[in-house]
């Protein structure tokens, strides 16, 4: 399964740097004579020959996925969306509102789905009819790079929606928190946080997403002791769930006294709720609450900071990105109460109360992954058994696969 995943969404760019890919947009596809007493423009003219190529191939791929795919997925989505007009036409929403509000959100998404998947259509028949005037050779560049970016646009939107179709967990439609704390074995479990730190964000800007660093305590050499990252987009929880637990970095020893060295950093992922507050309720007295205004870490921030533990669980949290301590307050509650959510569902339960404290996961003892440089180089997925060998691609943010495996895994595990 987890193989067959690689296939479908690990893809690399075929010239390898945006560099590369801008050059090759300078080129007309088209045959042409070479002398043989131009050696070098021969070389340049295959290269970029072969540049073009390849772009025209991951432009036809496209538009063969979009013609399979659209058709259905927007017959499926308007039927879907007529059953939702009807439920607000045959209920008497006025007497139950939270039904209302759900059903109308769910109706507004219909909505914007469908205009989504009309708007694919159109750019994957655009696409289509430019590649079709490269046979005649009546194409400018111009054009040709507008068939890749409406080409790759269909692309993304497809895979994103054959994705969602997995998300069926009550908060994968939601944001996420993402945490990142280092090691406690010195600079290189800080710099391995910091290039993780680096890893979600470029992920982020390839996909799109809305994200921001909230808060991150950098240390005085390189790297960084924690981080904490939000993305205000949907299904990012959905996505990134996959990843909590603990990221290795095996390396080759510094000081040639031992054959590898280890860096290890933590990862945990909290849902962020954007339309609402986390609902769950806790109890004050269960709380303490503590401030650390005079702490050597304060001193390296400008923002007063708040810990929260959560006694019954052992849950902890924080926040140290806002500017008041009420506001890293709010902020650190619906931090555990976003957490506690996540605790009831895994373990099927609706009050607090009833959580089993020695059932609570430690997001400190999952191994979730090995980024191996030494002495070969490739990504070891523990959780799923997923592999890949481009460590370099993986660190650059192109973590689809990985994620991919991840939920394909978590869907399979649901269904036995």
């Amino acid at each position: 399964m987890a193989k067959a995943m690689s296939d479908y969404i690990c893809v690399r760019e075929a010239n390898g740097s945006s560099k590369d890919l801008a050059s090759s947009f300078g080129v007309r596809f088209k045959s042409s004579r070479i002398r043989a007493s131009q050696p070098r423009n021969h070389k340049n003219n295959f290269y970029k020959q072969l540049g073009m190529f390849a772009l025209r191939k991951k432009i036809e791929d496209s538009i063969l996925t979009a013609e399979i795919l659209a058709p259905s997925a927007l017959e499926q989505e308007e039927v879907r969306r007529i059953k939702q007009q009807k439920v607000i036409r045959e209920r008497n929403l006025w007497d139950d509102l939270p039904e209302a509000d759900e059903v109308l959100v769910k109706l507004a998404e219909s909505d914007e789905l469908v205009d989504s998947l009309k708007d694919l259509k159109f750019k994957a028949e655009e696409a289509k009819l430019i590649m079709e005037l490269v046979e005649t050779d009546a194409i400018n560049d111009g054009l040709f790079k507008q068939a890749y970016t409406a080409s790759m646009d269909v692309s993304k939107f497809l895979k994103r929606y054959e994705m969602s179709k997995y998300f069926k967990e009550p908060y994968d439609n939601e944001g996420a928190c993402l945490i990142i704390e280092s090691g406690d074995e010195g600079i290189y479990d800080e710099r391995w946080a910091e290039q993780l730190v680096q890893m979600y964000i470029k992920w982020a800007e390839k996909q799109g997403h809305n994200w921001r660093v909230v808060e991150k305590l950098p240390l005085k050499g390189s790297g960084i002791k924690y981080a904490t990252l939000e993305f205000e987009s949907k299904f990012v929880y959905g996505y990134l769930m996959g990843e909590r637990g603990v990221h290795h970095m095996i390396r080759a020893s510094q000081d040639g006294s031992v054959s590898s060295e280890t860096s290890f950093a933590t990862v945990d992922v909290i849902p962020l709720f954007l339309g609402s507050e986390p609902d769950v309720i806790i109890h004050e007295k269960d709380l303490v609450i503590s401030s650390l205004l005079h702490s050597e870490e304060d001193q390296r921030r400008k923002n007063p900071s708040i810990h929260i533990q959560h006694i019954p669980t052992n849950l902890t949290v924080k926040s140290t990105g806002e500017r008041s301590l009420f506001a890293n307050k709010m902020k650190a509650l619906n931090r555990l109460k976003a957490k506690l959510l996540t605790i009831l569902k895994n373990q099927g339960i609706s009050a607090v109360e009833d959580i089993d404290k020695d059932m609570v996961l430690d997001a400190r003892t999952q191994e979730t992954r090995r980024y191996v440089l030494h002495p070969s180089k490739r990504v070891d997925d523990v959780k799923t058994g997923f592999q890949c060998y481009d460590i370099d691609s993986v660190l650059n943010g192109n973590i689809d696969s990985l994620i991919a495996a991840h939920i394909y895994n978590r869907s399979s595990s649901e269904r036995i």
